[in-house]
């Protein structure tokens, strides 16, 4: 299968690198940009075809990744199928976390396949995109013979495949979002208090490597320790006390804490008297 590239940014081009990199038949990139093609062209080489015109991936390719951003996806379905004719056999595919395939949906009315890939992954910079693609998880979902082709594009990527419905991508990506996105604005939020008492996260890097190696082993259930766990109501009182003045910190220190309240339940650590003095406490922690 001939393989063509909508969108010359991190995942565009990482995919177009690896794929390449195990033999797979990738032939052309497309993007508005010059910059962007130039920057393709430095990591894809020159035995590709670099273009702005989405069309010439379109009549060259008998499979297209869309590769842009989310917002840009259904806005080039939209001009590909008005400029295009019969599509029959052709397989569309976007690499959006959030949309279903359904985003293509035009396309399908003159014959084209339709899919969607996301690697589940985070892509700082391109560079780091390709190192570590090969082993990501890569989510797909679509129709039976774009699942079918998508498989083996995610196999020649030497990532583990895993099939999900198009309804439930938008969990999916919040998910991924929780994990991941959020995970790196509460390490911020972590060094907002560090920079109260200067120091560094440096020191802190073992507690964080052991805490995702214990979710890793156990779950986060299992993994979950401090206050919460212990029932200790006193070091929570004095938490929300020094964070009178930093109102963005309480409200997500309380939040995680009622959350981290909900699984020590689960768990059946705490007596019920001891969770709700916990509880009495975190739906007071504005007035603490």
């Amino acid at each position: 299968m001939k393989i063509g590239i909508i969108g010359a940014g991190k995942v565009g081009i990482s995919l177009g690198y690896v794929l390449r990199g195990n033999r797979a038949d990738v032939t052309v990139i497309a993007d508005r940009l010059p910059s962007a093609l130039e920057t393709a062209r430095g990591f894809l080489g020159a035995d590709m075809v670099y273009t702005a015109d989405v069309m010439e991936v379109v009549g060259s390719c008998s499979v297209v990744a869309i590769a842009t951003q989310d917002r840009e996806i259904a806005g080039i379905a939209r001009s590909i199928f008005e400029a295009a004719g019969d599509l029959t056999g052709k397989l569309f595919f976007h690499t959006s976390g959030a949309d279903p395939s359904s985003i293509l949906s035009p396309l399908d009315e003159k014959g084209a396949h339709l899919g969607s890939l996301h690697p589940l992954q985070t892509f700082p910079d391109i560079e780091s995109a390709i190192e570590v693609l090969p082993d990501t998880s890569i989510f797909i979902e679509g129709d039976e013979k774009a699942l079918a082709a998508l498989r083996v594009i995610a196999g020649n990527l030497g990532a583990s495949v895993h099939t999900i419905a198009g309804k439930d991508k938008v969990f999916y990506h919040l998910a991924a979002v929780f994990v991941c996105n959020l995970l790196s604005a509460l390490m911020y939020s972590g060094t907002g208090v560090m920079d109260r008492i200067d120091v560094t996260l440096e020191p802190f890097l073992p507690i964080i490597r052991a805490t995702m190696k214990n979710i890793e082993a156990k779950g986060p259930l299992a993994a979950l320790t401090g206050p919460v766990v212990r029932g200790d109501d006193k070091t929570i009182r004095s938490h929300l006390a020094a964070m009178k003045d930093m109102p963005l910190h309480r409200e997500i220190y309380l939040a995680l804490s009622k959350m981290a309240l909900e699984m020590v339940r689960e768990r059946k650590t705490l007596s019920e008297p001891e969770i709700e003095t916990l509880r009495r406490v975190l739906e007071g922690g504005e007035k603490a």
